[in-house]
Order: structure tokens, then C-alpha cells, then sequence
């Protein structure tokens, strides 16, 4: 598995990933017409992956026989009450590839990447009845703080949850590190 920054060429392959996700994850979460109307093309539209202003979302791939199975998008917080915080805007695995450590090996470069531009902290929110999505953060040791918000994504009004973790310099050697995905 090979991980790099998204490319614009990458934007529907990444959509495609973006919508099979939430399709599976949110089946119970969401109503099935809202689940069954999303298109990839449309969340394509929405990507800016030319963008190198470090400001600005940075999306990293997951790529395997020249096929992307999962991504993870950070950026700084835009209102958040934690010290030195970004955040983990998104990160989602093909639904045919869950149980990979694909997810794994992109939380472990997106909180990288946020270490890296000199974050100490960081912020990501979750889908509140998520258990899978929260297991999994959990055992990448974020935790949820308490902080609940009620937001509209893709014009679903939707009720999160926020965790949070420490971020610390990325061992030596580490996969993402020798790819120089920063």
C-alpha cells in the first residue's frame, strides 16, 4: 500500500470511496433515500486537491494496484477552545477493504501531518451512534470530550460528536515518514 497527497486527477476515485463509506456506516445513522441519492460526481466537485496553501484541507490517499481504497483529510480547527489544534476532518476505507489497517496507516500519517505543521493537538467529530467509527478512534487513543454539535454536511443535518488527542512526533522510519506524505 502506498500513501500520498491527493492529486485533482484523484478527486473521483476519492468520491467514490467518500459516498461507498458513508452508504455503509451510516445505513442505520441516516435515511436510506438520503443514503441512496448520493453521487460521487457531485462530492467530486467539492474537492480542491491542487490547493498547497498548508491552511487549507490536505487529503491523503491510499493507493493499492493503482487503486485508491481510503483516504484522510486534516486541516487546521476553525474555532476550537484547544491550544495548537487541527483537525481530522475525514477519513474514510472502501467498505470492501474495512479491516485492512488501511485506517490505521491513514490516521497515523494525518496525525503526522498535523504534528508536523505544529499542532500539539487535535480535533476530529464523529457521527453521534458511529460505534464502529468510535471504536476505532478510541483505540487510536482519541477521546470524546463531552462536546456535542448539531452540523449540516452534504445538506443532512447531522449530530456529532467531538474527541480529541495529543499529538506526538512520529516514530522514526514509520511508513508515511519514508513516503514523505507531509
Amino acid at each position: 500500500m502506498e500513501l500520498r497527497r491527493a492529486e485533482p486527477p484523484d478527486a473521483i476515485a476519492v468520491a467514490r470511496v467518500h459516498v461507498r463509506s458513508w452508504q455503509a456506516a451510516y445505513r442505520k445513522l441516516m435515511p436510506d433515500d438520503y443514503l441512496d441519492q448520493l453521487r460521487p460526481e457531485d462530492r467530486a466537485k467539492k474537492y480542491d486537491f491542487g490547493n498547497l496553501d498548508p491552511l487549507t484541507p490536505y487529503t491523503i490517499v491510499a493507493i493499492e494496484s493503482g487503486r485508491i481504497l481510503g483516504f484522510a483529510t486534516t486541516a487546521p480547527t476553525q474555532v476550537s477552545p484547544i491550544s495548537d489544534c487541527g483537525e481530522l476532518c475525514a477519513l474514510y476505507v472502501d467498505p470492501a477493504h474495512w479491516g485492512r489497517g488501511i485506517g490505521v496507516a491513514l490516521v497515523s500519517a494525518a496525525r503526522s501531518r498535523l504534528f508536523d505543521l505544529g499542532f500539539r493537538n487535535a480535533i476530529l467529530w464523529v457521527l453521534e451512534g458511529n460505534v464502529r467509527a468510535g471504536r476505532f478512534y478510541e483505540m487510536d487513543h482519541w477521546t470524546p470530550d463531552g462536546v456535542r454539535r448539531t452540523a449540516e454536511v452534504w445538506g443532512m443535518k447531522v449530530n456529532e460528536v467531538r474527541y480529541k488527542r495529543k499529538l506526538e512526533a512520529p516514530e522514526i522510519g514509520t511508513q508515511h515518514d519514508e513516503l514523505g506524505v507531509r
